[in-house]
């Protein structure tokens, strides 16, 4: 299928945005540490790459602004809301995952 550039970008762009909206509506019993663990990225990782692109286009977003982009609110009262401890059993097959995801 053909696709001109800028459908291609429009449509990635929903794409982003649903998977954004996904992961902050529809999973927020997904915790980060296990997005991690399977798919070697989180919420967080989206904020990087968000900073990263911007940072590719001249615009200069710090990291706290890059993640309220993605959570929607300041990372720090999403992460009050939705965030729970760490189990013992998250953080192992968080390093044992990184041998893998390196």
């Amino acid at each position: 299928m053909t696709m001109d550039p800028t459908t291609r970008t429009e449509i990635e762009a929903a794409a982003f945005r649903r998977l954004v909206r996904h992961l902050n509506a529809d999973r927020l019993d997904v915790q980060n540490i296990d997005l991690m663990t399977l798919a070697g990225f989180c919420r967080n990782c989206l904020g990087d790459w968000y900073r990263e692109a911007a940072a590719e286009r001249g615009i200069a977003l710090d990291k706290d602004a890059a993640r309220e982009a993605i959570y929607g609110e300041p990372f720090s009262e999403w992460k009050a809301k939705h965030q729970k401890p760490a189990t013992p059993e998250q953080l192992a097959a968080f390093e044992a995952a990184q041998k893998t995801h390196g």
